[in-house]
């Protein structure tokens, strides 16, 4: 291909970029699997000889299809990768601190979308990869079955009954839906001043019955590795696991955005005077009914490495 001509596919192309992150992103949990599959969905159209570009009558939609192919493969991977992986596995965060303005990376204007909520992702990890391709390519983003089948590798009959159940999957979950920023704002204050004042009653106040604690670290960072359920448990794990921290640990987090919602940032602290080190922790909730129903905090390194970290006080 000339080099105008490919010059001008790759500005065709980069119009599309931002849109496909967030579709391999929503597909995958990462972000490295989401920048792959994209840079990996340019180079087979780049290779595309003249007949085959001129084929593509909608080239997002062509892109959007190649992506989710692109991903079902990945996600067949991870499945047998996550089998030794130690403890709870969750999406890696989309952090934006909190109060600056969204910037050029097109992750962070994708997880505004409120399919990109780390509750919604969640219940997506729990799909098979087949489930996952044909529900979110033909719910969220319109791709025609006959599409998704050929992405698939199956009748159009069966994606459309992959799609079923991965809709049915998710609306049985029913992830908590995104509440206004400013009421989680509230309830968050409300759980950080009973933190910090150690009142495990008050906590369990801004909790759910049936509030779940799902850590992350693959064992290289210190969180919870089974699931903390109920509102007493989980207060009484945070007021426990702070006491091994230095004074001012909380007061030091740092609100940010995790996945577009209200969310705290841990900075690393070396241990001192008979009290641990402190790991880095991205940490979210979801809230629903003025109650927080679930915590998500990640800690596994490798899942941190790209975060916006924000300002943080000197320890």
């Amino acid at each position: 291909m000339a080099t105008t001509a490919l010059d001008a596919l790759a500005a065709e192309f980069a119009a599309h970029r931002g849109h496909l992150i967030g579709v391999a992103y929503r597909l995958t949990g990462t972000r490295a699997d989401a920048e792959d599959a994209v840079q990996e969905s340019w180079l087979r159209l780049a290779g595309l000889d003249d007949a085959g570009r001129a084929a593509i009558r909608d080239l997002r939609g062509w892109l959007t299809t190649v992506v989710g192919r692109i991903c079902l493969d990945r996600l067949k991977s991870a499945a047998a990768q996550r089998e030794m992986y130690v403890g709870n596995w969750l999406p890696e965060p989309v952090v934006t601190p909190f109060g600056r303005p969204v910037g050029d990376d097109p992750l962070e204007a994708a997880v505004r979308d409120d399919g990109l909520r780390m509750a919604a992702l969640v219940v997506l990890d729990k799909l098979t990869p087949e489930q996952r391709v044909a529900f979110v390519l033909h719910d969220a983003f319109s791709v025609p079955f006959a599409e998704i089948a050929d992405a698939l590798g199956v009748s159009v009959e069966a994606a459309r009954q992959h799609a079923s159940r991965g809709r049915k999957a998710l609306a049985d979950a029913d992830p908590a839906p995104r509440v206004p920023l400013e009421d989680q704002a509230r309830i968050l204050r409300k759980f950080v001043v009973a933190l910090q004042a150690g009142d495990v009653r008050a906590m369990a106040e801004v909790l759910a019955p049936d509030v779940v604690l799902i850590g992350d670290s693959d064992g290289k960072g210190r969180t919870v590795r089974q699931l903390v359920v109920g509102a007493d448990k989980v207060a009484r794990f945070f007021v426990g696991i702070t006491r091994k921290y230095a004074p001012g640990m909380v007061e030091r987090g740092a609100p940010v955005l995790v996945n577009g919602d209200l969310g705290m940032y841990l900075a690393p602290m070396p241990g001192r005077d008979g009290f641990l080190a402190l790991d880095e922790h991205v940490q979210s909730v979801s809230i629903r009914d003025g109650k927080i129903v679930a915590i998500y905090d990640v800690v596994n390194p490798e899942k941190l490495t790209r975060i916006t970290r924000p300002a943080v006080s000197p320890a």
